[in-house]
């Protein structure tokens, strides 16, 4: 009798972050991957757009089939880097419900990438074969319609992976957790949980998404003039739910922001969004309209200054600006590491005359994820063997396991690793394998991994203390200066009212340039230090130094 191998599971994603999730599963050089998102940049990452994966250790593995990518649903954490995951992977198949698939066919399409996709949609509820694989979707509530999580039937038995949920029993679009699927997992034998470990740090229940419809209401029936809502562009529900508020209102609607406009269409189509015809407006009716009559629909809750609130916070948007009297609702929590531009981002909001909503001033928004007695409940419910905290910072993840001891697993039966991590399952439980190279993959405009730590250090570097620039021109023969060198500077100090320091990293250069006359190729790199070092004993600061010296 042949032996069996190990199921291997590998996060390439989302364990020590929040975002870009990513999980591979193999077995026997064939395999399949779970979600593949973005990452927003952090406030020092000057000028990435956002982050994806480090799959590339995956691409150059001869000795691995790839069958398929599926999705738990379609939030931009989960589903923002498929268009570089199918280049990475020409015709892998990807599989999702209905309305993620809908999202995904938008992005796949705004790369120009769908002709060349295979996406399989199937409901929630249905058994995939993907490959030599046999995996069962089971429905989960978050802050999104149409959400799954798996469970994976392997040799030693039923891995579940939840995906993002809660235990929402009101949820907006009228469908709970299936908790019958996921105690049914647990009397066949869960021998692994991978669950999500977001709010880790949070006590209690999550609250329900009905909530928000009562502060919605309120707000709608104080305010006199127009209303922005912020949110993400992918989570309908909530657009839904904005909408119920216009109409009872007796408000227009305008989605603006070309990815949720293009949602929304996508939405309505698949039934995901109810909303008539004759209450959408675009922006130029809208402008039209009595301020008490319009509802705006916008992206950047979380401060991204390219995002529709972020230009109206800067006053760069070419059609619509912030007037006094306006309300603002920010419906959604700063995701970790975004606090400070989301709180920026609302200031100046303030200081352009909006009232500006957000929790917990009133309760617009309540988190898509599972708290602590959430968390306990699903470990009731699944009775897993091991448990692999997943999604979440390292404190969450090491709260989530403070917690399953806390409800009675054993210690040695919770594992806690990083990205690249592989985890074996065997019938003998779990092991710790090798850790695969990667890290972050950054994309800045049309550049996809091409900008790399060293350069962000010269970004946050150039941000924080400028650089200053030394140019002279020298005589080719004797090595002699010929003019005074020219100093330049941006972002370290103004020059008119600097003259006097400017002044001595002319000299300096001038002094450095003269003795180095025979030097040739060095005589830059001695210019850099010395002017360098005389700016670091002056100001305490260390702005990029920069040299150039032209033989004439």
């Amino acid at each position: 009798m042949a032996k069996k191998s190990k199921f291997k599971i590998t996060p390439i994603g989302g364990l020590g972050e929040i975002g870009k999730n990513m999980t591979l599963f193999e077995q026997d050089g064939e395999g399949f991957i779970i979600d593949c998102g973005i990452m927003f940049p952090a406030n020092d990452m000057h000028g990435v757009d956002y982050i994806i994966p480090d799959f590339r250790w995956l691409q150059e593995r001869a000795d691995i089939r790839l069958h398929g990518v599926c999705f738990t649903h379609g939030h931009e954490d989960h589903i923002g880097a498929v268009s570089h995951l199918v280049k990475a992977f020409p015709g892998v198949p990807l599989y999702a419900t209905p309305l993620t698939a809908g999202l995904l066919q938008v992005k796949l399409k705004n790369a120009r990438l769908l002709k060349t996709s295979k996406l399989n949609k199937f409901t929630a509820g249905d058994k995939l074969k993907i490959g030599p694989f046999s995996l069962e979707s089971f429905h989960v509530c978050h802050s999104i319609p149409d959400c799954v999580g798996y469970g994976i039937n392997t040799p030693y038995g039923i891995v579940v992976h939840t995906g993002d949920y809660k235990f929402d029993n009101t949820p907006v679009h009228g469908r709970k957790t299936d908790y019958a699927r996921l105690a049914g997992f647990a009397q066949r034998g869960v021998a692994l949980l991978l669950a999500d470990s977001t709010n880790a740090d949070k006590a209690g229940w999550t609250e329900s998404e009905a909530v928000i419809d009562a502060a919605l209401d309120k707000v709608f029936r104080k305010s006199r003039g127009r209303i922005m809502v912020a949110t993400f562009a992918s989570l309908m529900s909530r657009v839904q739910q904005v909408v119920n508020a216009a109409q009872k209102h007796k408000r227009k609607i305008c989605i603006t922001g070309y990815t949720m406009s293009e949602y929304a269409k996508i939405a309505r189509k698949l039934g995901y969004l109810d909303v008539d015809d004759s209450m959408l407006i675009k922006i130029d009716q809208a402008r039209e309209l009595p301020p008490h009559k319009v509802v705006f629909m916008v992206t950047g809750s979380q401060g991204e200054p390219s995002a529709v609130l972020g230009k109206l916070a800067s006053g760069r948007h070419r059609q619509l600006d912030v007037r006094k009297g306006d309300t603002i609702i920010f419906s959604s929590h700063p995701i970790p590491g975004n606090e400070e531009m989301v709180y920026r981002t609302i200031n100046r909001l303030i200081q352009r005359g909006a009232d500006v909503i957000y929790d917990p001033i009133e309760a617009v928004h309540v988190s898509g994820h599972a708290c602590q007695e959430e968390m306990r409940l699903m470990l009731n419910l699944t009775q897993p063997r091991h448990l692999v905290p997943v999604h979440g910072e390292i404190r969450h993840l090491h709260l989530h396991a403070r917690l399953a001891a806390d409800n009675g697993m054993r210690e040695d039966s919770i594992t806690i690793v990083e990205n690249g991590t592989t985890v074996e399952l065997g019938k003998n439980g779990i092991t710790v394998g090798e850790r695969q190279p990667g890290g972050y993959v950054f994309v800045d405009g049309s550049s996809v991994g091409d900008i790399g730590r060293a350069v962000i250090r010269d970004r946050e570097i150039l941000a924080q203390d400028g650089f200053v620039l030394v140019s002279a021109t020298v005589d080719n023969r004797s090595g002699e200066l010929i003019e005074s060198p020219r100093i330049v500077s941006r972002g370290f100090v103004y020059l008119k009212d600097s003259e006097e320091f400017l002044s001595q990293i002319r000299e300096t250069a001038v002094q450095v340039l003269n003795r180095s006359r025979h030097l040739n190729g060095k005589r830059q790199n001695l210019v850099e230090e010395s002017v360098g070092k005389l700016i670091y004993s002056e100001t305490k600061r260390r702005p990029m130094i920069f040299s150039i010296v032209n033989e004439v």
